[in-house]
């Protein structure tokens, strides 16, 4: 099964879907697998040195040979040294989030690597492709982790609307539905983390991906929407319901609630402790049951997205 993509023919991979950058989580070894199951596995540099995304990178080309990427979170005091690694590494695709990317877009398109940021709004949108993007991943609230404030379903179309190149969807989601409802917003391809978190090749702490599996509809909340700057979206727990305490009470501060999310993420994704540690995931989690390897969770997706373009003509008379 082929789905016509131009992000296929771009970048060389078999279906239109890109694994999200999950720090803590979207290592070298989850990546490959997402690669050789047909998409485009993505590293996360999160906050770490340009020795671990050295590492991560040739970890995952010593497991594949297919292309994959890496996320570079431009808030990072690593950002730099990262961006340079990448040069020097050669990954087939970086990613970025949390900033403007265009002061290191020429040196990547120069190493011949494709330049894909992650953006919130159409103004993003369109100051990445005066950058010189290859194309924009539109990413809506609904997603886990760092989050803006439009819905994948409005933010998309205005920004395929705003931009000539393509554009991935991502933030909600999870399955084959999906991805045709985003093929009709215009998107050229998807991006999935939350769905990626139970893959049986991903390295996160059983706890938190157990937390997933059981997770309904409504059992994400939103942190850090009082001050902005830092709006996160995780599983409900001990620690989001303590944060949103702090940060609604009277005397907080934006400085007082600066740090409290600090080191949260490591604690809930390596150590475990999902009550008191921050386990990001999107909305999407409640429709997230069953762990599967990379190649079952893509090939189901793309079947499920394949039956349901195949029988939208129903709809028509």
């Amino acid at each position: 099964m082929m789905m016509q993509s131009p992000l296929c023919e771009l970048l060389g991979i078999a279906y239109p879907v890109f694994q999200g950058g999950m720090a803590w989580i979207a290592d070298g070894k989850l990546a490959a697998a997402v690669s050789n199951a047909g998409g485009l596995g993505i590293i996360s540099a999160m906050n770490a040195n340009a020795e671990y995304v050295r590492e991560q990178i040739q970890l995952a080309k010593s497991l594949t040979d297919k292309p994959f990427g890496v996320n570079i979170m431009l808030m990072s005091p690593f950002a730099d040294e990262c961006a340079q690694v990448c040069v020097e590494e050669k990954p087939a695709v970086v990613t970025t989030g949390a900033g403007n990317a265009g002061k290191y877009i020429p040196m990547w398109k120069e190493a011949g690597i494709k330049v894909i940021p992650v953006i919130a709004s159409v103004t993003m949108a369109k100051q990445a492709e005066k950058a010189g993007a290859d194309a924009v991943v539109a990413e809506g609230q609904e997603s886990g982790g760092h989050i803006g404030e439009l819905t994948t379903m409005a933010l998309v179309p205005q920004v395929v609307d705003a931009v000539k190149i393509p554009v991935l969807a991502a933030g909600g989601i999870g399955d084959g539905r999906g991805i045709a409802a985003a093929f009709m917003l215009g998107a050229a391809g998807v991006q999935m983390g939350t769905r990626f978190l139970v893959a049986k090749e991903c390295g996160v702490h059983q706890n938190y991906k157990d937390m997933v599996l059981k997770a309904k509809d409504i059992s994400t909340q939103v942190t850090g929407r009082r001050f902005g700057g830092n709006t996160c979206r995780g599983i409900k727990n001990n620690f989001t319901r303590n944060f949103v305490k702090l940060e609604f009470a009277p005397e907080a501060t934006q400085e007082s609630i600066a740090d409290l999310g600090a080191g949260t993420l490591r604690k809930a994704a390596v150590e475990g402790d999902v009550k008191n540690g921050s386990v990001l995931a999107g909305q999407i989690s409640g429709l997230v049951n069953k762990e599967q390897t990379c190649e079952e969770i893509i090939q189901e997706i793309m079947q499920q997205a394949e039956a349901c373009l195949k029988g939208a003509a129903a709809w028509v008379k």
